[in-house]
């Protein structure tokens, strides 16, 4: 094989080396910092880390919201399948509503999720949808346990 040629060789497999390498190290930052999304179904099926930040979403039971000592909130999300005990403390959107949709990102630990912020749909006909794909199969397997 020519000179010319192996260094061509060794360029395009160098440039391969790095490029592979490159791509390797962003996913693996990225698969740190992805928040994933779980339907209480799909939470209290999965063992989920206590320590991983994740997004649960759902719908707020109706008559499950509780407020304590000011700032600190309860409430339930379900997917019509199975229910997820959230707590909150801060101040909820103005769009919080029961029987309405809600995404909230914390730890889920000990069957408890400890929520560090709560997102409310922004109008009536919005709801994101891996919440509606999560909604529509629950209805399909049952109701609330």
């Amino acid at each position: 094989m020519p000179p010319a040629r192996r260094r061509q060789l060794r360029f395009v497999l160098s440039v391969m080396v790095v490029s592979a390498l490159g791509l390797g190290l962003v996913v693996y930052a990225l698969r740190q910092n992805i928040n994933l999304f779980y339907s209480p179904t799909e939470l209290r099926d999965s063992k989920v880390s206590s320590a991983r930040v994740i997004r649960l979403g759902g719908v707020v039971v109706d008559g499950s919201v509780v407020h304590r000592h000011g700032v600190q909130v309860e409430f339930d999300v379900t997917d019509y399948h199975s229910v997820v005990h959230v707590t909150y403390r801060g101040v909820l959107p103005d769009l919080f509503r029961e029987g309405k949709g809600v995404v909230s990102v914390g730890r889920f630990d000990a069957g408890l999720f400890k929520a560090r912020s709560v997102l409310a749909k922004h109008d009536e006909n919005y709801m994101p949808r891996e919440i509606q794909h999560a909604l529509a199969q629950s209805k399909a397997y049952g109701s609330i346990t």
